[in-house]
């Protein structure tokens, strides 16, 4: 299964990235930007007193392999 990483820069320009519980596996380049843009937006997400998500920076789908032993 896909997950979709969203990476931001917070207050202080350091790389912080959001990855969904549920994401589509078929959304645009312009429908993730459009929700990256809205999250930035709101404000509400901080951490030891930082927004965290304030500029949208890149997207990507990322997918783990897994190879059963037993």
């Amino acid at each position: 299964m896909k997950k979709l990483n969203l990476n931001f820069l917070n207050e202080e320009n350091k790389k912080t990235t959001l990855v969904p519980k549920v994401a589509s596996q078929e959304l645009t380049k312009d429908e993730v930007k459009d929700a990256m843009m809205a999250i930035s937006a709101l404000g509400i997400f901080e951490a030891n007193g930082k927004q965290l998500y304030v500029t949208p920076k890149s997207a990507h789908y990322s997918e783990t392999i897994i190879t059963e032993l037993f």
